[in-house]
């Protein structure tokens, strides 16, 4: 069992930046893939980033490629998401997810575990 609770959203205006953070239970973190999702209003959920288990491997969504940077910290058990040059169409709310498997995917049926999510705003 995991559980993955995120961190880190907020209210910030066009252009700037956060960085969002999913810290872990358990000690199996590092052979779980992990993923960033977000929902907005009236929207269905979709994929951002993805991350390998050893880190040496990241996929972004278009939409967010350039701009957002997910890596992780094995140690600490916590994946980050470094959200730049932020947009309104960014506004969401903003999951984790863990599969434990080597590689993440952008299809999210696909994965064992997610957190809560936090909300981001992206407003002037």
């Amino acid at each position: 069992q995991v559980q993955l609770v995120e961190s880190g959203g907020g209210l910030v205006q066009p252009g700037g930046s956060l960085r969002l953070s999913c810290v872990a239970s358990g000690r199996t973190f590092s052979r779980y893939a992990m993923g960033w999702f977000r929902q907005a209003p009236g929207k269905e959920r979709e994929f951002v980033a993805s991350i390998t288990w050893s880190g040496d491997r990241t996929d972004y969504a278009d939409s967010v490629k350039g701009r957002f940077t997910i890596s992780r910290d094995n140690a600490k058990n916590t994946v980050y998401l470094q959200m730049n040059s932020l947009k309104p169409e960014d506004t969401a709310i903003y999951y984790c997810a863990a599969i434990f498997r080597l590689y993440g995917t952008s299809r999210g049926e696909e994965y064992d575990y997610w957190g809560q999510g936090t909300q981001v705003t992206v407003s002037s």
